[in-house]
């Protein structure tokens, strides 16, 4: 555009997204652009898709709406990983400019120039997945809490239900040096909490060129990575997003147990406790090994959190399937559910596969699991009630209260006290309040001091 004019941002989908969100707001931001609310309107709104159920596709097309409402005459530019997949369908939505692919996200600014010159709306620059194959350095900024880093990108994975691969290509990696740079400055803008995120982190390697379809070794892992990132100063916490059960390694998690910033947190993915539905979704495990992953975890650290993804609905996932699916997850010593229905993507594996779930008994099995996460939550919250912990305080939505997250991911309430924020400090949990959160009390004679 002829002069640097405003910006606004909306992120649907993962930390990732989040990350690169930001990086994206700084490029503008270096460029003398104003960055604005959403809701507050903006010359040009840029929207960061995610595509992996329906109904982010759709709601892709609400924000625009949103969007063009606030702002009629805004432009509007849709990037991510719908925009990769579907990039001629978001073309057509109304009020749709630009569409950039994967590739092409990062280099917003080479294309804003045109947008006022461009006679045509719905513009696609959205080359093949293929061509996105460097790493681009990205970090989230904002939160003054926690920023989200970066550290991998795409997935050489093939799972049957995913659409990743096709959205954001092979895995790459940042360097551990430049990682570490990264830290460092988030901890010079005076962020307590960094959260690493990828599409799939645990394959984390540097040197992993392929030549002659060979792939070379990998000269760094991820646990050099973490080891090197459990030096950095100025930073009190890091947290790893998720990784995958055969990534997760004892190494890893015993090198977790005794880290000085590492939390006691850790997000697997199982998709389903079934070994059946597991192959047809060609995943590199069995429920077995994700057993020991949990048992190994909660042997070193029985305080730590666990997460689990589960998909419901799979393709063949019949009656006694999804019951012994239940069973086991019932039996795991985890924390807490991420319930997926699962939902047909074109040009995957699953689309074409046969007995298909209907969606009433997919929805019915999403409540049933929905119900046993809430369960295993509040058993795991109820363990550390009458007992103190320290608590990272972020603002809370109802300003007569603080919220925060301890360092095994128990989600806190306080009641609001000056200068707290970006703090951490030692409170009592006391019970378990109508929210599903932990009702706490400040401890005025901690000996834990505020960390500021």
């Amino acid at each position: 555009m002829a002069t640097p004019k405003s910006v606004a941002f909306y992120t649907l989908g993962c930390k990732l997204n989040y990350s690169e969100t930001s990086s994206i707001g700084r490029l503008f931001e270096d460029a003398g652009y104003g960055v604005n609310k959403f809701e507050d309107g903006a010359d040009i709104y840029v929207i960061n898709t995610c595509s992996v159920t329906d109904f982010a596709d759709k709601k892709c097309r609400k924000i625009v709406r949103q969007a063009l409402r606030v702002r009629p005459a805004a432009k509007v530019i849709v990037i991510g990983c719908y925009a990769q997949l579907k990039p001629q369908e978001i073309a057509e939505i109304e009020g749709v400019d630009l569409v950039l692919g994967a590739a092409e996200k990062f280099k917003i600014l080479d294309f804003v120039d045109g947008l006022e010159k461009a006679a045509d709306k719905g513009m696609v620059q959205a080359g093949e997945v293929k061509e996105a194959s460097s790493f681009i350095n990205s970090f989230s900024f904002g939160d003054r809490t926690r920023s989200f880093l970066k550290v991998q990108d795409g997935c050489d994975y093939k799972c049957t239900f995913c659409t990743i691969p096709l959205a954001r290509g092979r895995s790459r990696s940042n360097t551990v040096e430049s990682i570490v740079e990264n830290a460092q400055q988030i901890a010079e803008m005076g962020v307590k909490e960094i959260v690493l995120t990828g599409v799939n982190i645990g394959d984390f390697g540097v040197g992993t060129e392929v030549i002659e379809g060979i792939r070379s070794k990998k000269e760094d892992l991820f646990i050099d990575l973490i080891k090197a990132l459990d030096e950095v100063k100025g930073i009190k916490r890091i947290r790893i997003s998720s990784i995958e059960p055969n990534l997760c390694t004892d190494e890893i998690i015993e090198f977790v147990s005794k880290s000085k910033l590492f939390v006691p947190h850790f997000h697997m993915p199982l998709q389903s406790g079934n070994n059946k539905q597991l192959r047809q979704m060609k995943r590199r495990y069995k429920r077995e090994l994700y057993q020991q992953r949990v048992e190994k975890i909660k042997s070193l650290m029985p305080h730590c959190c666990i997460g689990v993804d589960v998909i419901v609905g799979f393709p063949g996932e019949s009656k006694e399937d999804f019951l012994e699916s239940y069973d086991f997850i019932n039996g795991l010593d985890i924390s807490y559910l991420h319930v997926f229905t699962y939902s047909e993507r074109k040009n995957t594996p699953a689309f074409d596969m046969d007995n298909v779930v209907p969606m009433g008994e997919r929805k019915e099995r999403n409540r049933m699991l929905s119900i046993l996460s809430e369960k295993k939550q509040r058993h795991f919250y109820a363990q550390f009630l009458n007992s103190h912990r320290a608590v990272l305080f972020e603002a809370h939505k109802n300003k007569n209260f603080l919220t925060g997250f301890t360092d095994n991911y128990l989600k806190i309430e306080i009641p609001f006290q000056e200068g707290l924020i970006n703090t951490i400090a030692d409170v009592r949990l006391i019970n378990i309040n109508d929210h599903g959160n932990i009702s706490a009390s400040f401890v005025e004679n901690s000996k834990l001091e505020l960390i500021k």
